[in-house]
């Protein structure tokens, strides 16, 4: 027998989610006129949009990148999203029962829901997408790896999970590595290098993608919202100006010119060193996000990176208040904490393991490099200049090792040939990367072994241990316990909690964010 089951829990979705909410809307950006002609002239027909770095992919079930799943917001959709409670809310569902032992799912679909190339999205499309998102996404594999999707009518499907859970439709509303829906024969044509037609339900489809130049979206003149008001990524989504260009634009300084003088209407990842100068522009709207943390990573199973100790040595040397400012600039705009979550969430915030950060201890980093038989070997941190305070911080984590004795040495790449080094432990010995905040501890990329190379039981287990916790004060223990693991182990450690930074032209309305920006509503004036 089954149970009806609200869609989702309130006060679960809280207290998993205050890591998120203070990187919810932001600036005045956010509460413009209605769409249309405004006092300042005709409404514009395209918005231009200048993101950092050319997007690696737009396959947003494999690619564990916030440009990937920001574009992609706007051309899939899962089959339930976040809302702007962060509660996970059905939008290509109508509605899902569980079993009494909670170990399948029935989920209802939505009927009519047509996908851009026209063609109408049944449970064989929902079925092919959903069990190979379990197989691509590092995420879903780590958390829910083994359950399965099946078919039951061309309406429903069931997911038969691997273990009984409170936080399944959660995972699946994950806005990274999204749970995107594709019609079957996308599926069946995908390689390992991902898919290559870029179809969905969502209000823009994908109209060019030129390499190094811009991604064009044009509104879905059939796009079928799901009911309710819109909210964060869920419910009514209407494609409020007919075309998005995503121009790529790599340098900071071209970004900025560019929206100053209205080639673009909104620059993404605006350096920090120039909020006050922007801040004090009449023509400009700045949205300032609280979004994630700052984090090196360390390969843990290559070579000499294989020793806890002379981990440690490079952990004892950092000096995050230095690589913080370097990468930031101004010190009201991050925070020095070791937390992997927000610090204010009540349920996930935690210092566990903070005698490993930001120690600043030369000292002791040349006396564990010795116990560690370090030979002067080259270690080798892989960055990309496509996003500059990554870069610095790297710069600065670098004089930091040298300091300490380490032969440190530095490789640039464009974002997406960073993106291939940083998933192969034999291209890589350190990398920094900004990542925002997820509603569950358990969805953080350090915790997934094609992340960094991490692969070591404690993770699966502590995994285990806060997934089958009796209460919520059980559960944080046992991720506090699990953080402390990830500093001893010598995995990587939080450098600081960042604020995002974007610049808009004051007669843009109707921008939102939640984990990405979120663009379907804005509009803008000639």
């Amino acid at each position: 027998m089954k149970k009806q089951r609200k869609m989702w829990s309130r006060a679960a979705a809280l207290t998993m989610s205050m890591a998120l909410l203070l990187s919810g809307c932001g600036g005045s950006g956010s509460d413009g006129e209605d769409a249309g002609e405004s006092a300042s002239g005709a409404k514009k027909e395209e918005l231009h949009i200048a993101i950092s770095a050319n997007p690696p992919s737009l396959d947003p079930q494999s690619i564990n990148s916030n440009i990937v799943g920001g574009i992609g917001a706007h051309v899939y959709e899962p089959l339930f999203a976040m809302n702007a409670d962060f509660e996970p809310t059905p939008v290509l569902a109508e509605s899902y029962e569980m079993s009494e032992d909670g170990m399948v799912y029935t989920i209802k679909l939505r009927e009519g829901v047509k996908f851009h190339n026209g063609e109408e999205m049944t449970a064989d499309d929902v079925v092919a997408s959903m069990n190979r998102w379990l197989e691509v996404s590092a995420k879903a594999n780590t958390l829910i790896g083994g359950s399965s999707f099946e078919k039951v009518d061309d309406y429903t499907v069931d997911l038969n999970v691997n273990q009984a859970s409170s936080d399944i439709i959660m995972i699946l509303a994950s806005p990274i590595q999204a749970a995107a829906i594709y019609p079957a024969e996308v599926v069946e044509t995908a390689t390992a290098e991902g898919i290559d037609e870029y179809i969905g339900t969502g209000p823009y489809k994908v109209s060019e993608w030129k390499q190094d130049q811009y991604v064009k979206l044009e509104a879905y003149e059939d796009y079928q919202p799901s009911e309710g008001e819109g909210s964060g990524l869920a419910g009514e989504k209407q494609a409020a100006t007919g075309t998005l260009y995503f121009d790529v634009v790599t340098d900071a300084s071209t970004r900025i010119a560019g929206v100053q003088s209205g080639e673009y209407d909104i620059a993404e990842e605006i350096p920090v060193d120039n909020y006050e100068e922007l801040s004090a522009d009449s023509n400009l709207t700045l949205n300032v996000d609280k979004g994630g943390t700052l984090n090196l990573f360390l390969d843990t199973t290559e070579g000499v990176m294989a020793n806890q100790t002379l981990r440690q040595a490079i952990l004892a040397a950092l000096n995050c208040d230095d690589i913080m400012m370097a990468a930031y600039g101004n010190a009201d705009l991050y925070e020095i904490n070791a937390g992997w979550s927000d610090p204010a969430d009540t349920q996930w915030g935690t210092d566990a393991g903070s005698e490993y950060y930001n120690q600043n201890n030369i000292e002791k980093a040349k006396e564990l490099l010795e116990e560690a038989g370090y030979n002067n070997e080259k270690l080798v941190l892989v960055t990309t200049q496509d996003y500059p305070e990554m870069y610095n911080a790297t710069l600065v984590v670098q004089e930091n090792l040298k300091q300490a004795g380490i032969n440190a040495e530095v490789e640039t790449y464009d974002f997406s040939t960073f993106m291939e080094h940083r998933a192969d432990p034999n291209q890589f010995d350190m990398f920094i990367t900004s990542n925002s905040y997820n509603m569950l501890p358990i969805q953080l990329s350090v915790l997934d072994s094609g992340w960094a190379g991490l692969n070591a039981p404690e993770v699966a287990e502590g995994i285990q241990k806060i997934r089958s916790a009796a209460s919520d004060e059980e559960a944080a223990s046992a991720w506090a316990d699990l953080q402390t693991f990830l500093y001893e182990y010598g995995a990587a450690t939080v450098l600081g909690h960042y604020t995002g930074v974007i610049a808009m032209n004051k007669d843009v309305t109707g921008y939102n964010y939640l984990r990405f920006p979120i663009y379907w509503g804005v509009t803008a004036t000639e």
